[in-house]
């Protein structure tokens, strides 16, 4: 990793392996090729080009202090709101690519539980110098004694069509959470959970995002050339099976994740880049 903090800009390169693609295969339970010149699926770049932050720069919920995004300042909670994925190519493991992060923008406001600030984050990989992902998330930080999240509402039924579930328990966040190197103790720590006013460990959201993006996929959507929209409407706590089902305009346009009691906890769209 080759980081600028005077630009905001930081490189990795990397060799992409075989090895996340069959390791997240088998914690979600499938087979999926992951030999040499096999394909990476759309949204499992997320395995690769990671920032290993060194444990001493880490603070106390297991979020980096520093790099891109760095925390606004002291006491701040960390959460991710969504992003959006334009998919021009898929990476082929058995050679290398290269990510450049960059802060597309940082914008600070007020809201109801205090001072928030608003980061997009913006991701470009590129293999054989051509641009293959370019990736903006939205991080969002908040005070830090902001007390309990609200319960979603109460959601309507979810549209016709396929549904593919999935189960979560301590295990596969455990594996996620390894293969995406991320230190937030909200998926491990049930004690650090209860702190940030969460009722049990938090499902990551980029593993709903993923699923989402699986559910298109194996139905036949392609998502090269398109554009994935998606959005954390509320947290999705606790071991269960959840759901993903088709959004209000059928799944080749978007999807929703719902948790084991119907909940709508991420929202997707897909469209033409």
């Amino acid at each position: 990793m080759t980081p600028n903090t005077s630009t905001g800009h930081i490189e990795r390169t990397e060799y992409i392996a075989a090895e996340p693609v069959e390791s997240l295969a088998a914690a979600i339970n499938i087979d999926i090729p992951f030999g040499d010149g096999a394909t990476v699926p759309p949204l499992w770049h997320w395995l690769y080009l990671l920032e290993r932050s060194r444990a001493s720069e880490l603070g106390p919920d297991g979020h980096p202090t520093v790099g891109i995004p760095a925390p606004p300042g002291p006491d701040r909670r960390r959460m991710f709101a969504g992003g959006r994925v334009s998919t021009f190519g898929q990476l082929k493991i058995g050679a290398r690519a290269r990510k450049e992060i960059s802060v597309a923008k940082s914008v600070d406001k007020v809201g109801r539980t205090g001072p928030l600030t608003f980061t997009t984050v913006r991701h470009d990989i590129f293999q054989a110098d051509e641009l293959l992902i370019r990736e903006e998330q939205d991080i969002v930080y908040r005070a830090s004694d902001t007390g309990s999240l609200p319960h979603p509402p109460t959601p309507p039924a979810p549209p016709a069509g396929p549904v593919l579930r999935q189960a979560v328990d301590e295990r596969l966040l455990f594996r996620f959470s390894a293969l995406t190197y991320n230190a937030h103790r909200i998926h491990y720590d049930r004690d650090w959970c209860l702190n940030e006013g969460y009722d049990g460990l938090v499902i990551h959201g980029p593993l709903l995002a993923l699923m989402m993006g699986e559910h298109m996929r194996r139905e036949g959507i392609d998502l090269v050339g398109k554009t994935f929209g998606y959005r954390l409407a509320s947290p999705m706590t606790k071991p269960q099976t959840f759901s993903i089902v088709p959004g209000p305009d059928g799944l080749e346009y978007g999807a929703e994740a719902r948790s084991a009691e119907g909940a709508v906890c991420a929202v997707s769209t897909l469209s033409e880049i």
